[in-house]
């Protein structure tokens, strides 16, 4: 059933759309090519329900912006055309320019949930870009490589530079990609469990309530609608293949269901654990494997 586009409130700011492009069209000539001179959104609360970009008559009741973040190369644009489009980016690697986005519609528990996920350049050089995009950024999706050694020991700058300019309670999940690269693989999946839990957990405070989502926070900081206490779960984390597809439409599912709970939760309402929905599904995606 169509939903009828709310009202914008009398005096309420409108949502700022001018710094997207007009539709969620092709990608331009090359996989990522950036809009170096685009103005990074702005956040603020969920955007209310209307049409998606371009026009195509599908509705959304809520919409948030997921960043995709780590190394060139770890296979960040290939995730987002795996999921968006079902397909593998195969051939000749090019790298991101900077920034581009996609967007995409789940039916999550019966609502509409857009995710507007940004793909980065992992650069050196673009990162002034990509900075003005974390502040904005609602989820982080942080990958490194299985088949990168080096991919994975950058995981730590990395989750440094966002604790220094994402918000505070920003969702995150950790992911190890291209587990189909067997005979490549340098990276266990015991290690990517072991820095999820210990990268993310360290320095957050003692008295950090359930719920607490971010580094180095102080209570005030924690968010109520978290997973659980990082300090003792630490990151949700999966290994992903974009090639086969393997946990793809999970990562960015259980991204949708934590945002959307935190977004719509009543106050009697439980918690979606993210963490345990995480564990959870995994494993039930190993026994059908094995």
């Amino acid at each position: 059933m169509s939903r009828k586009k709310n009202p914008k409130s009398k005096g309420a700011p409108a949502p700022a759309t001018s710094a997207l492009p007009a539709s969620n069209g092709p990608r331009p000539a090359h996989p990522g090519t950036a809009f170096p001179g685009l103005q990074a959104p702005h956040n603020g609360p969920p955007q209310p329900s209307r049409t998606l970009l371009g026009g195509g008559g599908d509705f959304y009741d809520v919409a948030f912006k997921v960043m995709l973040v780590g190394d060139s190369g770890v296979g960040k644009t290939c995730l987002l055309v795996r999921f968006k489009d079902g397909a593998f980016l195969a051939g000749t690697f090019i790298s991101t320019v900077g920034i581009d986005f996609r967007n995409k519609v789940l039916d999550v528990d019966g609502m509409k949930v857009k995710l507007q996920i940004w793909d980065t350049a992992g650069q050196e050089r673009f990162r002034s870009v990509t900075h003005a995009y974390y502040r904005d950024a609602h989820a982080l999706l942080l990958l490194y490589d299985v088949t990168n050694k080096a991919s994975f020991d950058n995981i730590q700058a990395w989750l440094t530079e966002i604790q220094e300019y994402a918000q505070h309670n920003v969702v995150l999940m950790l992911l190890g990609n291209k587990v189909d690269s067997t005979q490549e693989r340098v990276v266990k999946r015991e290690d990517g469990e072991k820095l999820a839990k210990v990268s993310w957990g360290e320095g957050l405070s003692q008295g950090c309530p359930p719920g607490a989502v971010g580094p180095g926070l102080s209570p005030p900081g924690c968010h109520p609608a978290g997973s659980s206490c990082l300090q003792e779960y630490g990151l949700p984390f999966m290994e992903t293949s974009a090639k086969t597809g393997l946990n793809v439409d999970l990562a960015f599912t259980a991204i949708a269901k934590e945002l959307k709970q935190r977004s719509m939760k009543a106050p009697s309402e439980p918690r979606f654990q993210l963490h345990d929905y995480v564990k959870r599904e995994v494993r039930g995606a190993s026994c059908c494997r094995s």
